[in-house]
């Protein structure tokens, strides 16, 4: 069985990637993490995300998509899940996204991907 662990982080973890007094320890603490889990073999895949202002959040109500930069912050929705997909852009993204059977019901954020540092 498969898990997926989804990082929630205050503005102020954000901010830490790129501050240079805090981003060693910020991302000396996620190598560690990361090289943990690679030497327990348990890591499958995983990614940082894009700080939220990158986010696209997406409803589809009455045949018509709604779309909104960032993340809907008024929400009573709680994540159920993810999917990783690789497309050439937001555009794509937000296509496959209208099709996913919550985008009716719930809310659907489309974030790009951080690239990991070595």
């Amino acid at each position: 069985m498969q898990y997926t662990i989804l990082f929630y982080e205050n503005e102020s973890d954000f901010a830490a990637r790129t501050d240079e007094k805090r981003q060693g320890e910020y991302w000396g603490a996620w190598s560690a993490y990361v090289d943990a889990l690679h030497e327990a073999g348990v890591m499958s895949k995983g990614a940082g995300l894009q700080p939220p202002h990158a986010a696209t959040t997406l409803r589809f109500r009455g045949g018509e998509r709604h779309v909104q930069d960032g993340p809907y912050a008024d929400t009573k929705e709680q994540l159920g899940g993810l999917v990783v997909i690789e497309v050439p852009d937001l555009d794509t993204a937000l296509e496959w996204a209208a099709r996913c059977p919550a985008a009716s019901t719930g809310a659907i954020e489309i974030r790009p991907v951080l690239p990991m540092q070595n």
